[in-house]
């Protein structure tokens, strides 16, 4: 068996930036071990698979397509950067020609297209819900040390917690956290909480003007830190729409590569998330 094989730098505008993914192009299903055991040996974040729904299909010419994401060590329900990774694979390497692609997913239908450079993604809205900061003190204190916290909020679709620190605490602050997998594991099983969303509101003096930072964290889906989450952002655009009482965001992610994302609520009660990605590599798996 031979699998068309693509490594994808999301949100990124160069190689090397942004969150890697591995997409793979299937004419039929695979059994979930062997998609799990490929995953395993891409060692990305997510490995997605873009599977033809009918045998007469193209990957240049089709309008929906089954797509599963899946980490080293489970399947996961949503993922924005391997579904941005998977929308240029088609745009750009098979040249597809439709407006539109739909993917199915197990978060329903996910609505893909082009805008220029950028691909936009049509996804749930995600709202997270007002916690209190005691429920959380121990695993807080594991992962943002004795920085003042000013809102814990959980979004329980997801299973994200997000801390949002103190408008104290700068971008500076948000970079040099170190929070370690054995200590976040030791204090929240997974039952809960998947992952953990650390963020500060933007600042007026840098040279972009981006609404909010932010870092994540998910040791819980065997990834310490996810360079560029995109399905995070479906929790941070519920969030900071209402902090700052806007519909269009520009985000970054400040992981070791960041990344920038475009977020826009749409009327629908979705969002519409934007970005750029860069396909670095081109194989065949043999199996």
């Amino acid at each position: 068996m031979e699998i068309p094989l693509f490594t994808v730098d999301s949100f990124a505008r160069s190689p090397f930036e942004g969150n890697p993914a591995a997409v793979c192009l299937l004419e039929n299903p695979l059994q979930e071990e062997l998609c799990q055991k490929i995953a395993a040996e891409m060692n990305l974040s997510e490995t997605a698979f873009i599977t033809k729904l009918k045998a007469t299909d193209e990957f240049c010419s089709g309008t929906r397509f089954s797509l599963r994401w899946f980490t080293p060590i489970h399947e996961i329900a949503l993922c924005g950067h391997a579904t941005l990774a998977s929308s240029a694979v088609l745009f750009y390497k098979k040249e597809n020609v439709n407006p539109v692609v739909v993917f199915e997913t197990l978060s329903g239908e996910l609505r893909v297209s082009q805008r220029g450079e950028f691909v936009v993604m049509d996804f749930p809205l995600n709202k997270p819900e007002a916690q209190d900061h005691s429920e959380y003190k121990d695993l807080l204190k594991a992962a943002v040390g004795d920085l003042p916290v000013q809102d814990v909020c959980i979004c329980k679709t997801t299973k994200n917690l997000l801390v949002r620190l103190a408008d104290s605490c700068d971008r500076s602050a948000l970079t040099s956290l170190k929070p370690e997998a054995e200590k976040l594991l030791r204090h929240e099983n997974g039952s809960k909480i998947k992952g953990m969303i650390i963020t500060i509101q933007g600042e007026s003096t840098s040279q972009v003007k981006y609404d909010f930072f932010s870092r994540y964290f998910s040791p819980w889906h065997g990834v310490l830190e996810d360079p560029v989450c995109g399905s995070a952002h479906t929790v941070l655009a519920g969030y900071w729409s209402e902090k700052l009482g806007k519909k269009k965001m520009l985000a970054y992610q400040c992981s070791r590569r960041g990344g920038e994302l475009e977020l826009e609520l749409r009327d629908d009660g979705r969002v519409n998330i934007v970005g750029r990605a860069v396909v670095l590599l081109q194989g065949t798996l043999k199996l």
